[in-house]
């Protein structure tokens, strides 16, 4: 077996991981039901999927030019979707549509209740 042929088959298998690894994020993305296991679905499968997808198309095509532009798509996926995860969940909680009761722990909301608790102790109190 030469060494081209073992990259075309390391490439088929990273292909077929990673488009298997891309559905998997989207039929959780449909069937998850709150906006935080959505947001995980998005972001940590597809972006997995998209990479292992990168490296079979690298390991196929073996040419310096596609290779650079491969990993162009990489650094973009690697910076963006962490960020736009953020966005989204931050996005999410402030508007109220998370479930309260799917929930673990709420640091956001022991936060923003510990602010407005010290505020209204620095209030001070006016007589009627």
């Amino acid at each position: 077996m030469s060494w081209q042929e073992i990259c075309d088959l390391a490439g088929g298998i990273s292909l077929l991981l990673g488009s298997t690894i891309a559905l998997v994020g989207a039929i959780g993305l449909a069937r998850l039901p709150d906006i935080f296991g959505r947001m995980h679905a998005a972001t940590k499968p597809q972006t997995l999927g998209l990479l292992l997808i990168l490296v079979g198309l690298a390991l196929n095509v073996r040419t310096w030019a596609s290779v650079a532009t491969l990993f162009i798509v990489v650094g973009a996926q690697a910076l963006t979707a962490p960020v736009t995860a953020h966005m989204l969940g931050r996005a999410g909680y402030r508007t109220g549509i998370v479930e309260d009761d799917l929930l673990h722990h709420d640091e956001l909301g022991a936060a923003y209740r510990r602010m407005k608790a010290r505020e209204a102790e620095q209030q001070p109190e006016t007589e009627a």
